[in-house]
């Protein structure tokens, strides 16, 4: 039995060479039936062969391709370097705009304080404030979306935010064990929470992720 053969493409293969008074001639005017099927069964044989090559020369190609749950592994080991990573002022300045601009050596002042990866404190305060342009940035000094018993909290300055932003992440985030980007958002910015009416928290990790990437290429 040929397993996956096409029984219908046998049937008219056999037929084809029934036929052919060409391949008769080829084979010898004295070939009988049991020749005529051996050559037939010889024909499929090679089709079959050469079919079962094709597959195993794609089955390497496949075989080394990364598999999601690899893909998966990496992405989480990156994210769970958030502890503090040198990070110069200079790189992450280059992304910051707005109230956020020239704030690259607050943000290392504050990951080298709090021991947390200042590029995740930029990201955070950028994707927060729409990087550096939001009302709470611009009227409350507040970069982290840090709420109080009244609300959004307002600062003195935004070295202030930036501060108390890397503090509470470092004492309520990182210390409880929630080392990656995902984690941290399921906290601090929870879907489906009561003061996110419009479902911004859905984009909470992804945004975060785009930004603190950038500061790795």
């Amino acid at each position: 039995m040929f397993i996956g053969d096409d029984w219908l493409t046998k049937t008219m293969m056999i037929n084809t060479i029934s036929r052919n008074e060409k391949l008769r001639s080829q084979m010898g005017a004295t070939l009988n039936s049991d020749n005529l099927f051996s050559t037939i069964l010889n024909q499929l044989l090679i089709q079959q062969e050469q079919q079962n090559q094709k597959t195993i020369e794609v089955a390497p190609i496949i075989n080394n391709l990364p598999s999601m749950d690899s893909i998966e592994s990496r992405h989480i080991s990156q994210n769970d370097s958030l502890r503090y990573e040198p990070v110069s002022p200079e790189k992450l300045n280059h992304q910051l705009k707005g109230k956020l601009a020239g704030m690259g050596e607050v943000f290392v002042q504050a990951g080298q304080r709090y021991n947390i990866n200042p590029a995740l404190l930029a990201a955070i305060a950028m994707h927060e404030t729409g990087n550096g342009k939001s009302r709470a940035a611009m009227v409350k000094n507040n970069v982290a979306g840090m709420m109080g018993p009244n609300g959004l909290k307002h600062y003195q300055s935004v070295e202030d935010s930036i501060m108390d932003m890397a503090r509470n992440l470092s004492k309520n985030y990182l210390d409880k064990g929630l080392t990656t980007i995902s984690k941290i958002g399921g906290k601090y910015a929870p879907i489906g929470a009561k003061n996110d009416p419009t479902g911004l928290n859905n984009h909470w990790v992804s945004g975060v992720n785009r930004f603190f990437y950038q500061f790795k290429v």
